[in-house]
């Protein structure tokens, strides 16, 4: 894990601490992951993909890891947060996805958000809001994974953003700044 208070990409940049959650509880240890899930977005940008990092976190411990591979796969789908959901319904029951957190480098889409639910998976975290990359890159669909989950009549909660200087600078060295 990396230190939540250092400064840059994957660490404390001051931006989206304290409770972004409105008040649903984000501490230092959700930020370590949300942390590690940037980290993962670089490795992705590191093999050619675009900058999105998650995993999927059960009981305290890290149960699987996934980045972006649109582009390696040639797979439009292949976002880390879809691959993640689709394993937790494949090897976990349903009470563990129930307990499990993921954690996502940028607010899941609304294609992911929707595996999420499917899946069941317990809570999501994220670093940066979609609205936010919108502003930047204008391909992101306009719907908060939250409202996807609402209107879904789903019970995963959503809280974010939570270090979002450090997810948006990776995504502005990817894309250009706004």
């Amino acid at each position: 894990m990396t230190d939540p208070s250092a400064g840059g990409p994957g660490g404390g940049d001051g931006a989206g601490e304290g409770d972004p959650g409105g008040g649903t509880g984000v501490d230092p240890t959700d930020r370590e992951y949300v942390d590690r899930a940037i980290d993962l977005a670089e490795e992705a940008v590191e093999t050619g993909n675009t900058p999105f990092g998650a995993l999927l976190v059960l009981d305290g411990e890290v149960v699987r890891e996934a980045r972006n591979e649109t582009v390696t796969d040639d797979d439009l789908a292949a976002h880390p947060e879809l691959a993640l959901a689709r394993w937790a319904g494949r090897e976990l029951d349903a009470d563990e996805r129930a307990r499990c957190t993921m954690y996502a480098s940028t607010e899941p889409c609304p294609m992911c958000a929707t595996g999420i639910h499917y899946a069941g998976i317990g809570r999501v975290v994220f670093g940066v809001a979609g609205e936010t990359l919108d502003a930047l890159t204008g391909g992101v669909v306009p719907i908060p994974c939250a409202e996807v989950i609402r209107r879904a009549d789903g019970d995963t909660a959503v809280e974010g953003p939570v270090a979002e200087a450090a997810a948006m600078a990776l995504h502005e060295s990817v894309y250009g700044e706004s």
